[in-house]
């Protein structure tokens, strides 16, 4: 909203300092600070509320060093980085901006969704909160929300530029260029690293490539689905949630940020996307709440963040992903929570086949997720937070190194 008066005043009364507003690092940097400053002034105001209506975390039996000690510590802490993230965004955005829409409604919808499974668990008493069911349903349902507008939305666009023989590409951009409604997608390490989904219809009959995104769409839906649920099971230790979501919004925003500068992608030779360096706002106010989020959640925790934060966390950086069009590398960005993701599957997959098999279930792990196997072993749990985040960061390295090393 800022944005908007601060250009009126710019335009219209040439107030000295208004048109600071038109650059997007300076509303980054405005955004990364208030950001912060929400989640310090209201994240301490709401942890009272939160003790004094007795908002505790049910902490399961499992053996495990520290765990009584949470027992009582409020959840919902998600309020927090979701406030951190939406006034900031609110003020500083275009909010005209197709990409800024898509993620205020991510932010909002998964929010809704991790709050009514938080509210089910702690003021209706019931552990298992909202039913699976119903959280797959909603995860389907944004999937779908997302995956139908970077389909067929016309402000959707990509850069292209006109070569003598009529040709396009993205390199040469000397030339007359154009933006063009295209499901392209960045692959890692290789030369040529633009894939066109619709290439893989490119033999196949008019009709039918019209309704390829019948394929694009559940690919979003599955995408979102995973590093969601992903970010949900990593939220297990104080700080290790949070911090690696921080470490993935800066990689993020540098991906946004360069492939929003026409200048930058033309000199790093990748894709250009109009209007999405808009998005760096976003990433900073994210990377701020997440940031100022630790200060209460960093061992040993004032509070968690419970379903609300975890779902959106995941939810925001896999939107985030594939506007960018890096969605391929999630595998690598996100590579904790995918570890984490795997654990799971592999520990409940391997227990029942062995139990099918020889008539008792058998345990890969001490115990899964991944972070709990570490405790049984008798690390502390800032330790293993820790060499997560160390993870986290040579992951991330990884992935910005994929801007030339192909």
């Amino acid at each position: 909203m800022l944005y908007y008066l601060f250009r009126y005043l710019h335009e219209h009364f040439h107030l000295p300092g208004a048109g600071v507003f038109q650059y997007t690092t300076f509303r980054a940097g405005l955004s990364v600070i208030v950001s912060l400053l929400i989640a310090q002034i209201f994240g301490g105001r709401l942890i009272k509320v939160l003790q004094k209506k007795q908002v505790g975390e049910t902490i399961r039996e499992l053996g495990l060093a520290g765990q009584n000690e949470k027992k009582g510590t409020p959840t919902m802490g998600g309020l927090i980085i979701l406030l951190a993230i939406l006034v900031p965004v609110l003020l500083f955005a275009r909010l005209r901006n197709i990409y800024i829409i898509l993620m205020l409604l991510s932010t909002v919808w998964l929010g809704l969704i991790g709050f009514l499974d938080d509210y089910i668990k702690v003021f209706r008493k019931n552990k298992e909160g909202l039913s699976g069911r119903f959280k797959v349903l909603g995860q389907i349902g944004l999937g779908l929300t997302v995956g139908w507008v970077l389909y067929y939305s016309n402000e959707v666009t990509v850069r292209e530029y006109l070569l003598p023989n009529g040709q396009y590409s993205a390199i040469d951009a000397t030339k007359v260029w154009k933006d063009v409604h295209l499901t392209l997608t960045t692959v890692p390490f290789m030369k040529n690293n633009e894939l066109n989904y619709g290439d893989f219809f490119s033999n196949a009959q008019l009709v039918f490539k019209e309704f390829y995104g019948l394929l694009y769409i559940p690919l979003v839906i599955i995408i979102i689905t995973a590093v969601s649920n992903g970010a949900n099971i990593t939220d297990g230790l104080d700080g290790l949630a949070a911090g690696t979501s921080a470490i993935i919004g800066i990689t993020l925003a540098i991906f946004a940020f360069v492939s929003g500068n026409a200048l930058l992608a033309d000199y790093l030779d990748i894709m250009f996307i109009p209007d999405s360096g808009e998005l760096v706002i976003f990433c900073t106010a994210f990377v701020g709440a997440c940031i100022g989020f630790l200060w209460y959640n960093s061992y040993p925790a004032q509070v968690f963040m419970g379903d609300t934060g975890s779902l959106a966390l995941g939810g925001i950086i896999a939107v985030l992903a594939l506007i960018v069009r890096k969605e391929l590398l999630i595998p690598v960005l996100c590579g904790v929570f995918l570890i984490e993701n795997l654990s799971v599957i592999v520990q409940v997959s391997w227990f029942k086949y062995t139990k099918r098999k020889y008539g008792e279930g058998r345990r890969l792990l001490r115990m899964s997720p991944l972070h709990h196997h570490y405790q049984k072993l008798g690390y502390h749990e800032s330790k293993i937070v820790s060499r997560f985040w160390i993870v986290g960061i040579m992951l991330a390295i990884i992935t910005l190194v994929t801007l030339k090393l192909r």
